[in-house]
């Protein structure tokens, strides 16, 4: 039983860990962001499109349509992340509002279209693209070490890409030039500008990477959750992920330690419900454990957290 929990709890965690890794650029230049769970659902759909086509070219059991299709759900979710940037940067909108006005657009958008390619293409009305069930890889040797080898074991590969792309995001945020204007931007943006830093260009970067970035996390939560897309299976991630980061203190690696918290108790809930052998029911308790836990950890450790300080403020650059 701890095997699976641990293996359910990464394949949940990581999705999550990933657009709180969005979140974070976004929220460390300066732009509050919201909008992540309408990021994911909109980069997840793009990704779902080029799945369903490219899975009629190359076949079902090719691997193309599966890598294309994160692909396309980077580029998908950054692309809808820019119309945030939009509002909130040029036409210097409230960045709470235009959060959530994003989530309902994304949903609304979404729905409608999947609904609208469904009846032109396959004559019906289905609210959902069939993705189909995701391999899994065992690595040898390590998936043999006791509980510690439950990690390497049945992983998803978009596991492995969330990873490598988390790492290479820690290195950007903490390592280069750009991490450090974009860390600028978000305490103090008119010494930022006043250094020569193009605050507008740096805080329209972060939240476009957000977007790429949800977009796996959606595409992912297709694959593992319910092995299709439709717009319904993302509602509440997106706050988690912020939650994540708000607890984890706006870093990547405490909010990986929240994001572990929330997957594994979604999966030890399931887990303990099926050893009980209850019924199915109880599973929709299982669900809202994470958002349980996630009020728990704000009451008791948000008074410690310290936000960007420039977080929420619109930025005009002939204000000093």
């Amino acid at each position: 039983m701890l095997d699976m929990i641990i293996i359910d709890g990464l394949s949940f965690a990581l999705p999550l860990f990933i657009m709180a890794i969005g979140g974070i650029y976004s929220e460390k230049s300066g732009i509050t962001n919201l909008a992540l769970e309408g990021f994911q659902g909109f980069g997840a759909f793009t990704g779902a499109i080029a799945v369903v086509w490219l899975s009629g070219i190359f076949g079902p059991s090719s691997q193309v349509p599966y890598y294309a299709g994160f692909v396309c759900a980077v580029i998908g979710g950054g692309i809808f992340a820019l119309l945030h940037a939009l509002l909130c940067i040029r036409f210097k909108a409230d960045q709470v509002i235009s959060g959530v006005v994003m989530n309902i657009l994304a949903m609304a958008l979404t729905s409608f279209l999947t609904k609208s390619i469904n009846a032109s293409l396959f004559g019906n009305t289905a609210n959902k693209f069939m993705l189909g069930a995701s391999t899994r890889i065992t690595i040898p040797g390590l998936s043999e070490i006791p509980v510690i080898g439950a990690v390497f074991r049945d992983i998803y590969p978009f596991e492995i890409i969330i990873v490598v792309v988390a790492l290479v995001m820690w290195y950007v945020l903490y390592r280069t030039v750009y991490g450090m204007r974009l860390r600028a931007c978000g305490d103090n943006p008119h010494s930022a500008d006043a250094a020569g830093i193009n605050v507008y260009a740096v805080r329209t970067v972060a939240v476009f990477i957000s977007g790429c970035l949800s977009g796996i996390a959606g595409l992912a939560f297709a694959y593992s959750v319910s092995a299709n897309f439709s717009p319904d299976i993302y509602l509440g991630y997106g706050y988690l992920s912020i939650a994540a980061l708000i607890f984890g203190n706006w870093s990547i690696l405490p909010s990986l330690g929240a994001c572990l918290i929330f997957g594994f108790a979604r999966s030890g809930g399931a887990a303990i419900i099926n050893q009980l052998g209850l019924p199915s029911g109880y599973n929709d308790l299982v669900r809202i454990l994470p958002y349980v836990l996630t009020l728990l950890l704000l009451v008791f450790f948000s008074k410690h957290n310290h936000s960007p300080r420039a977080l929420g403020q619109i930025y005009d650059k002939g204000q000093r």
